[in-house]
């Protein structure tokens, strides 16, 4: 059983070498100790946020999420939403978030109508801007503009809330000189609240004035989104399709009430693709299923969740009309992969997250059983507890897998934690205890990635989900978070 298992280094991370970028440099953290009177055991979750947050400008910028791509035909680029061709974005302080000076209002806009397709959270309360949007995309396949907003979630709002939305995407349409039904809402920030109208709509000319494809502005729409981020989450790449240069962009933001169906954010991904609506529509919803929706901070689905993807065919190249032609499974997996890149920074920014977890099924009957399993895994607290106490708990992994719903043969069952093989053939393997758990303390100084490799039989099968570990500071920051 061991064979169908891809072993990784005991002490290689994600991330490599924990440097964050700082505007135009690079920074080292410093893991400085906490007082005694904290616990150890969360000093160094709290000197990370600590230390980012004190080193990141408070009107302009904030570190960014070094997200690493996995090796392709594809290289990685900057740019973010404003890599695709066709696209612009801005960000704005517009005086809605109750304490930071950082940006609060970003903007997207295709020059000519997108191709769109979206995701929404599966929560009852459904937010004001997610019950807009849903009501946008049933009727129409193209827009032009998404707007964020940060600081109040507009959600639980009632039909005030509701209007708030129309009234935004109705200002913004006024100045873009567009139809109300090519705008998209998106807002994160404080259930219950709604959005501070006033100080938004004052802020729509600035904001539109400020639009621009370059960098800088990319980088600004990604922090304006964030909230309790310690870190700004953007990401482009670009390949060969066809004969044709392709770009794909995007931005997300994420720290906590993370949870599959969907997980807790938002983000808008950009591409400068040809491609038809049904296909997009598909091949956004496979992505969201092999990215988004793998990943689990704490177990609660927010009320605004949302994915909004736009193909504005900037690029020039032949129509992609069907998703199993070589062109449409060259731009899934690159849009999986942005997807994927995107949702692994949010899982690792966690909310008092020391550590990204990164949950390998294989060996299943199908993709969708091992992605369950691997879900499963990667949200059980036990789980998630043990590894930020450093404890090399496998019996806690066997357990998360058995009660998945998945049907698999316990005596298949292996697993590795690291390079360490805690059960093979569905029997427990000696293994050095105090080295496994030298592992999982060396990858949480480092706020690297604890790997978990699990294989349940011969399936071709195979998937992952990603997590964090559930630590003091989680608390902290949720019990202290309104007041």
């Amino acid at each position: 059983m061991a064979s169908c298992l891809q072993l990784v280094s005991s002490y290689s991370t994600f991330w490599g070498s924990c440097h964050y970028r700082i505007g135009g440099g690079f920074v080292q953290v410093p893991y400085s100790r906490s007082p005694a009177t904290e616990h150890p055991k969360y000093q160094n979750a709290r000197s990370i946020r600590a230390v980012l947050e004190q080193m990141a400008p408070s009107t302009t910028s904030m570190p960014e999420a070094p997200i690493v791509l996995p090796e392709g035909p594809w290289k990685q680029i900057p740019g973010g939403v404003t890599a695709a061709g066709g696209f612009k974005a801005s960000g704005a302080y517009a005086r809605l978030r109750s304490a930071s000076q950082k940006p609060d209002l970003a903007l997207v806009v295709c020059d000519h109508d997108a191709v769109v397709a979206g995701t929404f959270t599966t929560n009852l309360m459904a937010a004001a801007p997610v019950l807009y949007c849903k009501k946008i995309l049933e009727k129409s396949d193209r827009v032009r503009a998404v707007l964020i907003n940060a600081g109040q979630a507009n959600a639980a709002t009632g039909d005030a809330g509701h209007q708030d939305s129309l009234d935004c995407a109705s200002a913004l349409a006024k100045i873009l000189g567009i139809p109300m039904e090519s705008v998209l809402i998106q807002s994160t920030g404080v259930i219950g609240q709604r959005i501070k109208k006033d100080n938004l709509l004052d802020s729509l000319p600035y904001l539109v004035s400020e639009l621009s494809s370059d960098i800088e502005s990319a980088n600004k729409a990604a922090v304006a989104i964030t909230t309790t981020d310690i870190v700004s989450k953007s990401v482009a790449l670009e390949t060969i399709i066809g004969n044709t240069k392709v770009r794909i962009g995007g931005m997300a933001k994420g720290s906590g009430m993370i949870h599959p169906n969907m997980a807790t954010l938002l983000g808008v991904i950009t591409c400068d693709a040809a491609v038809t609506s049904d296909i997009w529509r598909t091949m956004v919803k496979t992505a969201v299923m092999r990215s988004f929706n793998q990943i689990t901070v704490d177990g609660d689905s927010s009320t605004n969740d949302t994915i909004l993807a736009l193909a504005s065919g900037a690029c020039g190249g032949d129509l992609i009309a069907r998703g199993d032609s070589f062109e449409g499974s060259q731009l899934q997996r690159a849009l999986d992969v942005v997807m994927q890149g995107l949702a692994k920074s949010v899982a690792w920014d966690g909310e008092g997250a020391t550590c990204l977890i990164a949950v390998k099924v294989s060996g299943a009957e199908t993709e969708a059983a091992a992605a369950t399993i691997a879900r499963t895994v990667a949200s059980s607290s036990l789980t998630k507890a043990a590894i930020h106490g450093r404890d090399p708990n496998w019996g806690r992994i066997a357990c998360a897998a058995g009660y998945a719903g998945v049907k698999f043969d316990p005596s298949q069952l292996s697993i590795h934690l690291g390079q360490f093989l805690l059960m093979e053939g569905g029997q427990p393997q000696p293994f050095d205890r105090s080295a496994a758990s030298h592992y999982l303390k060396v990858v949480g100084e480092e706020h690297g990635t604890v790997q978990i490799n699990i294989c349940v039989g011969n399936g071709t099968g195979c998937s992952e989900a990603w997590g964090c570990d559930l630590s003091y500071e989680y608390v902290r920051i949720n019990a202290e978070y309104t007041t």
